[in-house]
């Protein structure tokens, strides 16, 4: 089949399987393009639970499939490729956090939503790249066990200096790439154009640039402002929605390293696939389904 054939089985298959499909702003431009949905990773399995779809595709990583589930868990979850993995998510398990919680028994765990489920389970809060600094504020605890972006941790944490950190040392192998040396750079090639970073990268590196925010709010600050020219700190796949919502304004990657191979794994076919033979379904034993989900519904409430 080429292209074009693939699309018309796809869109077919949904009706039959009763299924949407989510992708991620990372995914390639054919993948995001066939979408019911765009955005990011808790965003989309929000969306997807509030719909009567039976079936949800989703194109991203291991670990946003696994939060769809949990949000979803009486839907059929499939994840079109198997080995879409998560390097942030993959430096840390279960075990760590336990330790963690037993070396800092007065600390409460924060939970990037970045992580499997299992490490979800273990956690007190689950928090997103824009809600956490509010959400640190409104805890209680003093102490904080921040995990497992060590970068995200520390920028949050110079926005709550009142409370104690205690920081895993994962990191996004995109995000982390990120230097200083690249954003002087990128203000000598482009120096009317505003500089925009995800909250993943180094704290020197948010140190230095115009604004910081993840997806979503990168989405929507382009959108607002009357500028018309802008650097993106993120990984290159959220240009193609960029450009589309913003067909005036001009986008420059920060640096030529933003690629996620993980994020690329997802092909039109892998997507007909898996629809044509229900297969790679998400599955979450139900305890840890229910750990997961109250840190969840936690961070939600």
């Amino acid at each position: 089949m080429d292209k074009q054939q693939i699309i018309d089985k796809i869109v077919e298959l949904k009706t039959k399987r009763d299924a949407i499909i989510l992708a991620h702003l990372y995914v390639p431009e054919e993948i995001q393009e066939i979408a019911d949905f765009t955005g990011d990773s808790l965003e989309l399995s929000r969306m997807a639970a509030q719909t009567d779809a039976k079936t949800i595709v989703f194109c991203g990583v291991k670990f946003m499939a696994e939060t769809a589930k949990i949000l979803s868990p009486e839907k059929k979850v499939l994840l079109p490729s198997l080995d879409a993995g998560c390097f942030l998510a993959d430096t840390i398990n279960e075990h760590d956090v336990k330790r963690l919680k037993a070396e800092n028994p007065a600390a409460v765990v924060v939970c990037y939503v970045n992580s499997s489920a299992a490490v979800k389970a273990q956690s007190d809060y689950c928090c997103t790249s824009s809600n956490a600094v509010d959400l640190i504020k409104n805890i209680p605890a003093q102490e904080i066990i921040f995990i497992p972006d060590g970068n995200l941790g520390k920028n949050i944490a110079d926005q709550v200096p009142h409370k104690k950190f205690v920081f895993w040392s994962g990191y996004c192998n995109v995000h982390n790439t990120i230097t200083v040396k690249d954003v002087e750079t990128a203000r000598t090639l482009h120096p009317t154009a505003e500089i925009l970073a995800h909250p993943e990268c180094r704290p020197e590196v948010i140190a230095e640039v115009d604004f910081v925010g993840s997806t979503a709010q990168m989405l929507r600050r382009v959108k607002n402002s009357s500028r018309k020219d802008f650097v993106i700190g993120t990984e290159k796949g959220i240009l193609f929605r960029l450009k589309n919502e913003n067909p005036g304004k001009c986008f420059t990657l920060l640096s030529d390293r933003l690629y996620c191979p993980d994020m690329k794994k997802t092909g039109l076919r892998d997507v007909y696939d898996v629809l044509n033979e229900m297969k790679h379904e998400t599955m979450i034993d139900v305890q840890i389904q229910k750990k997961a989900e109250m840190a969840l519904n936690r961070m939600l409430a």
